[in-house]
């Protein structure tokens, strides 16, 4: 069972190249590319997100690609 913190909270799946957003919050960078293309609020919190620029989160995935690979 993977770690909550694994989990793209859009796709509920295991990420493959997470993503912080401006919400503090990690996404599947497509999930949330995608949401984004229609709105400009947090998925998780549903407020108005400061900004829209993606940053990716090297450590998450790194954590994953080791529990992946355990």
């Amino acid at each position: 069972e993977p770690p909550a913190d694994f989990i793209c909270p859009i796709t509920t799946e295991v990420m493959s190249d997470p993503v912080t957003a401006a919400d503090g919050h990690s996404y599947e960078r497509s999930a949330i590319e995608r949401w984004l293309a229609t709105k400009s609020t947090s998925p998780l919190t549903g407020e108005e997100l400061e900004f829209t620029r993606l940053f990716p989160n090297h450590t998450l995935r790194r954590m994953i690609r080791q529990w992946q690979e355990a």
